[in-house]
């Protein structure tokens, strides 16, 4: 069963993407005020800036990411009563 899970996993972590970054572009326009300086961008303005809006958009990212991730595993569980994962952090 967990081998079903695989591609739908990859599916819902590419939608979760695209929320991410609608949701980043959407934080930035509120905080930032203009376009999010990008890596690739020959000019910057500062690096303070494009280090801030590389770390909101980073947090966004792994935050919808890691939403959208953990409640697919809770529907594949009450779907299949199979967790697809691992159950708990394994002890130190």
């Amino acid at each position: 069963m967990k081998f079903i899970f695989a591609p739908v996993s990859i599916i819902a972590g590419l939608i979760a993407g695209s929320i991410g970054k609608k949701l980043f572009e959407q934080i930035w326009g509120v905080i930032g005020g203009t376009e999010p300086p990008d890596a690739q961008h020959r000019e910057v303005g500062s690096y303070v800036k494009l280090v801030s809006a590389l770390i909101v958009e980073g947090a966004i990212f792994r935050v919808s990411k890691g939403l959208v991730d953990h409640g697919l595993r809770q529907a594949f569980y009450r779907g299949t009563g199979s967790w697809p994962g691992e159950e708990r952090p394994e002890p130190e």
